[in-house]
């Protein structure tokens, strides 16, 4: 029978190519008419360790991965043992016959066994056993009916690069393991795939996102120290440079990446650095250089578990009070948290525009499971048509026609000062990391310095105005309400759904605008809330603590989870039945 919704499951070590296997097949599933979301779960070390990469494939869109899987290709004999016990009934495993299986232990679950050669067949049809994740993929098509040309064209792209002979050795392999399978298994698995004719999709994970939004919002200066899971930012600006214009910068380290991008955007360039955590502690004083001197400078912060080196390759949301108040003293910056890969994209651009509309840090708040989790999107589905708004920058005819010395911190109701950028006679000034007066002079008087920090702190008041509501997914009347953040939207809102479908009904509220919050819109949006419960990926429940503390509203319950695994819809609802 056909299926709509499975998933497969590739696991093993680091250095087998358990990533890249997987993201290919997940490439492929794609280019067959389906939708996908891939969950990528690796070690902090560059060989060895147990690693896996699932993919879930449905014919509708899908937010998250689940707790399922229908099939397991197995490539160490630790992959079979630790995910056997997550194969539903009917379910199969695709292994090496030189791997051992409990056969008794898959009677048990009604698992079936898929014996499959890889090794051998990569050997023999392609000469090398470094081609047995291509037998892997092939045995994988064949076995759910997959059409075999959508992942040849996979192995076409893939391996162009490296010359004809290793497209053609991968193509065989991938082909022999295909004829292995529907040869001696035939139809007898009950989970079958039927690729679609449909319009060309993209399969893009957040940090791509982030990186093409930041792309077309006009940045041209991007500076980092690679830190997991922050790094693949810097890479793909790495990567495309060349093509776009984009000065790509690997300092030595956080500090001098933020300094650097103070100094760009000084000169009026739009300027970004992707970090994690930890690299955001190093960059903490150069932020509040950023704010006293009112750059406009963009901070994306991928987030993973803390305190310390914590889990460098995993999943937490444990920054969010961190980001509202990292730095001493108090100054303006806006926090963006986006949860899906389309809101990756949206925020980029929009941090661009606020951090110079209100000439202060932006800071975007991701972390690792949305950050490295790629989803199927259609290809219109992230508008390119950006707007750019670059704030209050006088033009060179409104600086001719000045006939006192330029103020780059002038007094405004707005709080936001007429910008200036380098190059014109007229705009010659001083700023200083001291605080200091309208011209940008160290100034130690007392009325100047409460000048000043009340112009600096009404663009909060400001900007405050601008933050976008809530948002609001589910039936506007429901028994349980969700508050929640960043990628637990994804697992929460398929989880909504199955409780809706089972008739308990359920809606999500999704706060994306984190600083400054929209305090209004977010009691409007809470208003009404039968049951309010938070899901969070932390252990305090951060979002929650700072709802109550600016609303006064305090939720009914709470569903965290901070073993650096992302949550799931099977886990809310698990958890759900304890807070109710």
């Amino acid at each position: 029978m056909s299926i709509n919704d499975m998933s497969f499951k590739f696991a093993g070590e680091a250095g087998q190519g358990v990533e890249s296997t997987g993201r290919g097949f997940a490439k492929a599933l794609v280019r067959g008419g389906l939708y996908v979301f891939a969950l990528q779960d690796y070690h902090s070390r560059i060989r060895g360790g147990h690693n896996f990469y699932q993919i879930r494939v449905a014919n509708h869109d899908i937010y998250s991965h689940d707790e399922k899987v229908h099939v397991l290709l197995a490539f160490t004999q630790e992959a079979i043992a630790e995910h056997l016990r997550e194969i539903v009934p009917g379910g199969g495993i695709i292994y090496d016959p030189e791997l051992q299986v409990d056969q008794d232990a898959l009677v048990s679950r009604s698992v079936k066994a898929f014996p499959v050669p890889v090794n051998q067949i990569a050997i023999e049809e392609g000469g090398n056993k470094v081609m047995s994740n291509t037998a892997a993929t092939g045995a994988a098509a064949g076995l759910t009916g997959l059409d075999l040309e959508v992942i040849n064209s996979v192995i076409r792209d893939n391996f162009a690069q490296k010359g004809t002979a290793v497209v053609e050795s991968n193509l065989k392999v991938a082909a022999a393991a295909y004829r292995f399978v529907r040869e001696k298994y035939g139809d007898s698995f009950a989970f079958r795939l039927q690729t679609r004719k449909t319009a060309p999709r993209m399969l893009i994970s957040g940090n791509e996102a982030l990186a093409l939004g930041a792309l077309m919002a006009g940045c041209k200066f991007v500076a980092g120290y690679p830190m997991t899971p922050g790094s693949p930012i810097l890479e793909w600006f790495a990567t495309h440079s060349k093509d776009y214009g984009v000065v790509t910068k690997h300092a030595e380290d956080e500090i001098a990446a933020i300094n650097m991008v103070i100094g760009a955007a000084q000169m009026g360039v739009r300027a970004m650095t992707p970090t994690s955590g930890g690299g955001f502690s190093l960059m903490v004083e150069a932020l509040g250089l950023a704010g006293m001197t009112e750059v406009p400078i963009v901070v994306v912060n991928i987030q993973r578990p803390g305190p310390a080196t914590g889990h460098a390759t995993r999943h937490e949301q444990g920054d969010l009070l961190f980001m509202l108040y990292a730095a001493q003293g108090e100054f303006p910056r806006i926090v963006l948290a986006p949860g899906t890969i389309e809101q990756c994209f949206e925020a980029a651009y929009r941090a661009f525009n606020l951090a110079e509309k209100y000439q202060c840090p932006a800071i975007i708040l991701s972390d690792a499971f949305l950050a490295h989790s790629p989803r199927a999107l259609e290809l219109d589905a992230l508008s390119l048509d950006v707007p750019i708004d670059r704030g209050e920058i006088l033009s060179d005819e409104e600086l001719d026609q000045l006939t006192t010395r330029y103020q780059r911190h002038a007094l405004t109701p707005s709080g936001i000062s007429p910008r200036a950028l380098p190059g014109h006679p007229k705009a010659i000034y001083s700023t200083s990391s001291d605080e200091h007066d309208e011209y940008g002079q160290i100034c130690e008087d007392a009325a100047i310095r409460i000048q000043q920090m009340d112009k600096r702190m009404r663009k909060l008041e400001t900007a405050r105005a601008e933050m976008r509501a809530p948002l609001q997914y589910g039936p506007s009347q429901a028994r349980l309400t969700f508050l929640t953040w960043g990628s637990a939207y994804g697992p929460l809102r398929s989880a909504v759904d199955i409780l809706n479908a089972q008739g308990t009904s359920a809606n999500i509220v999704q706060i994306m605008d984190i600083w400054p919050l929209p305090v209004d819109k977010v009691v409007q949006a809470l208003q009404g809330a039968k049951k309010l419960i938070s899901v969070e990926q932390n252990y305090s429940g951060q979002l929650a603590t700072l709802v109550r503390a600016y609303t006064g509203i305090k939720v009914d319950g709470l569903i965290n989870k901070y073993d650096g695994r992302p949550m799931s819809p099977e886990y809310i609802l698990a958890r759900l039945k304890e807070v109710v």
